[in-house]
């Protein structure tokens, strides 16, 4: 278990912005940050990351959350997962103890694959470096390919030794199960009961996934046996999609992000020879064809790609499939052939980084351009073939999704040709027009079957019982001005309609949102008894007005929610009184540097008197100036308290509800314009709010109350009739008085 502590360090030190920049390529827009959903295929940016709030949302999925919510949802981690994966991101210490092997058999399937393989990939690492075999076979093998020490351990490559089962037994012996080992790949079972190693004699190349953990692994023999193959790799896995992983993409995301560019080769030596050679935006579709789960990893970080490929017929013919897919996913493409006697690994290495830029510089090329000469190089003579061959390039400008960049290339595909440009445009349409159709019934295929999926494993319902296992109570009822003593006589009660429990629920959702995003911030003054004054805030408020009605919340979420925001009402005002410690320093510095900036010669006084007073001036608005600031800051912090303390809580259901509520209306969080064009935010208006979102939820409540008190009169006999009109007549003028403090208006918030 993790300290509640630590767990506080971690919240305060983990930057979202930062957390998300390691995933998303992001963009500063106004005071938020926007770039591409990792959730979906986004093509435009709508993911956005606020940094006062400390959340992310995506607008198109609404996935989002806390720091801690992301990362749980991108690397699928449990929550105590998702702590220690940002402590190690922030280096901050937690003492954990080593698993005994029943708390290894009890880990979910994922954390123990991720696990297994993080331990295989240590354990090949110590077998390169530390013993014998591995030192002159797998060490001397990446020295002569030219890699140094350094990138050896960055890329965590190591070797797998001759033995038929020495990985397995060291495995087993370590206490995982055969099992995993049999489903991560690492091992394959036997006839014997036991297993042998997948990778034995080989050199290891691990796979990593865009955070680093290791979810399978590539292997290289050293052999020269035909019957050998080259090249084994990990199969698929839960943890491990080859369709969906890019080699190298966790080494290279910040570099690819930075220059808005990626170089895509083919082999995992490629990759890292590139790097070493200082060209680290490198990727690799590790040997298979680009798929959409490859374009959609690349476009998180850029829109930019130059495929980098062999200039053999191979190469060349691999590079004509990738710039389809490329292109049907909008990105931008160029081609860079090498010289047919070269791959990428071979070529830097036998290039210094100037040549190798130079190359790049002189040789990349428009796609068009490129395809244009490999699909014309045969045809100039032959006219079917060379109809065949414009045919081609026109087919594979129509799969761009961006009509303007379609115009531009039908614009040069016709000066290339020598064709009319409409005559261009006008098969691009058609070719458009038929691939429109072949997605759409792909679309419909993929959702025919996920709605077969679906019917057959339907999403459980929760019903009744809250998290504890308890059915809650119903409200109490009626409010504070209808007798509680003269309660209508007991009557089978009338099933609610959805519409009356709904606009409940409408209203309850609407408080315990005002509760997550402004809880702690002022409200008003309490005079007690004793005649001292309290500063009471938005979710005392709520607290008090609800015990003098007798009202608690119907959903049990909410109920939960609200129950655990009071228990911070204490402790923040005590990280409240130490907050307003630093802030007062803070603001003392600023008005002493301010002061000392008061130049007096620019204040071209006449006298001493105009002298002083135009100083006097300048020190009020500073310090008006500071107060503003001030109240800023501690605006900031008290909405932000239970913000940041929902969001990140051990309590799935709390979170998910709290991390909702606060990004609902990301990035315009509920402003508005007055007709003098000045913006006003809701945490300005909370006054007027909290009352009114009271008094809707209340309405709400009494109209549930009222309906449901009909429905009991439609059904009594005449002995109970004379108690129940009079208990709906008292329930009537709890509302008139209601509607008076409304304004004679009963309102829906949304």
């Amino acid at each position: 278990m993790i300290d509640h502590n630590t767990v506080q360090q971690i919240l305060d030190t983990a930057d979202i912005v930062d957390v998300v920049s390691d995933f998303v390529a992001l963009k500063k827009r106004g005071a938020n940050w926007i770039g591409l959903c990792p959730f979906h295929n986004d093509r435009r940016p709508s993911f956005y990351v606020s940094r006062s709030k400390g959340i992310c949302k995506c607008f198109a999925c609404g996935e989002g959350g806390s720091a801690v919510n992301f990362i749980m949802k991108h690397e699928q981690l449990s929550y105590p997962e998702a702590l220690r994966y940002l402590a190690r991101k922030y280096h901050i210490d937690i003492q954990e103890k080593e698993l005994t092997d029943d708390e290894k058999l009890a880990q979910t399937e994922r954390e123990a694959m991720l696990m297994l393989n993080e331990w295989a990939c240590s354990y090949f690492e110590k077998q390169l470096h530390e013993t014998q075999a591995g030192q002159e076979i797998g060490l001397s093998y990446f020295r002569e390919r030219g890699f140094n020490d350094t990138t050896i351990k960055e890329f965590r490559l190591g070797y797998s030794s001759e033995g038929y089962d020495d990985f397995y037994k060291a495995a087993v012996a370590q206490g995982f199960n055969p099992k995993l080992l049999f489903d991560t790949g690492l091992c394959i079972a036997d006839d014997r009961g036991g297993g042998r190693d997948r990778f034995r004699g080989r050199v290891m190349f691990p796979i990593m996934n865009i955070a680093g953990k290791v979810i399978a692994f590539g292997g290289r023999t050293l052999k020269k046996d035909k019957n050998i193959a080259k090249y084994v790799n990990s199969p698929e896995s839960s943890i491990y999609s080859k369709r969906n992983v890019i080699y190298g993409l966790y080494q290279a995301k910040r570099e690819i992000s930075k220059a808005d560019k990626c170089f895509i080769v083919e082999g995992y030596a490629d990759v890292i020879s590139m790097h070493q050679a200082g060209f680290k935006n490198v990727i690799a579709s590790s040997g298979t064809a680009l798929t959409e789960g490859h374009i959609h990893a690349i476009r998180r970080f850029t829109n930019n790609v130059t495929e980098m490929f062999d200039g053999d017929a191979a190469g060349i013919k691999a590079a004509i499939r990738g710039v389809d897919m490329l292109l049907k996913e909008g990105l931008s493409i160029k081609v860079l052939p090498l010289p047919p006697e070269d791959d990428p690994d071979t070529f830097v290495r036998a290039h210094s980084f100037t040549e190798v830029e130079e190359y790049i510089r002189e040789n990349e090329a428009d796609f068009i351009n490129f395809k244009s000469n490999v699909v014309l190089k045969d045809a100039q003579n032959d006219p079917i073939k060379r109809t065949a061959a414009i045919t081609d390039v026109v087919k594979s400008i129509a799969l761009i999704p961006d009509e303007i960049a379609r115009m531009v290339y039908a614009k040069e595909c016709s000066t290339l040709f020598g064709f009319d440009e409409q005559t261009i445009l006008r098969q691009i349409k058609q070719y458009r027009g038929k691939y429109k159709e072949q997605w759409r019934k792909e679309r419909e295929q993929q959702q025919a079957r996920e709605a077969r999926e679906n019917r057959n494993n339907p999403p459980a319902i929760a019903q009744g019982p809250d998290a504890d296992g308890e059915t809650p109570p119903p409200p109490t009822f009626p409010l504070d001005d209808v007798p509680v003593n003269n309660e209508p006589p007991t009557v089978a009660p009338a099933r609610r309609s959805v519409s009356q429990t709904d606009n409940v629920t409408v209203q309850e959702r609407e408080v315990i949102r005002l509760v997550v995003n402004y809880g702690m911030c002022y409200l008003t003054d309490t005079e007690y008894d004793d005649g001292s004054v309290h500063h009471t805030s938005v979710l005392e408020h709520i607290n008090n007005e609800l015990n003098l009605d007798q009202i608690s919340f119907t959903d049990p979420l909410y109920k939960r929610t609200f129950e655990i925001a009071k228990q911070y009402i204490e402790p923040f005002y005590k990280d409240l009184a130490e907050f307003n410690v630093g802030l007062q320093e803070r603001i003392n510095d600023f008005v002493q540097q301010e002061m000392a900036e008061i130049d007096d010669t620019e204040l071209n006084a006449i006298d001493n008197t105009t002298l002083i007073n135009a100083q006097e001036h300048k020190e009020k608005a500073i310090r008006a100036k500071a107060t503003v600031m001030s109240n800023k800051e501690t605006q900031a912090f008290s909405s932000g308290y239970l913000q940041r303390i929902l969001c990140s809580i051990d309590d799935d259901a709390v979170r998910q509800l709290a991390c909702d509520l606060v990004t609902d209306n990301l990035p315009q969080l509920s402003k508005i314009h007055t007709k003098f064009a000045v913006v006003v935010e809701e945490q300005d208006r909370l006054q007027s709010i909290v009352p009114e979102r009271l008094y809707n939820w209340k309405n709400a409540l009494l109209v549930q109350k009222i309906n449901e008190t009909k429905n009991q009169i439609a059904h009594a006999d005449s002995a109970q009739l004379p108690q129940l009109m009079k208990y709906l007549q008292e329930l009537y003028e709890v509302r008139h008085r209601l509607a008076e403090i409304l304004g004679d208006r009963v309102v829906n918030p949304n």
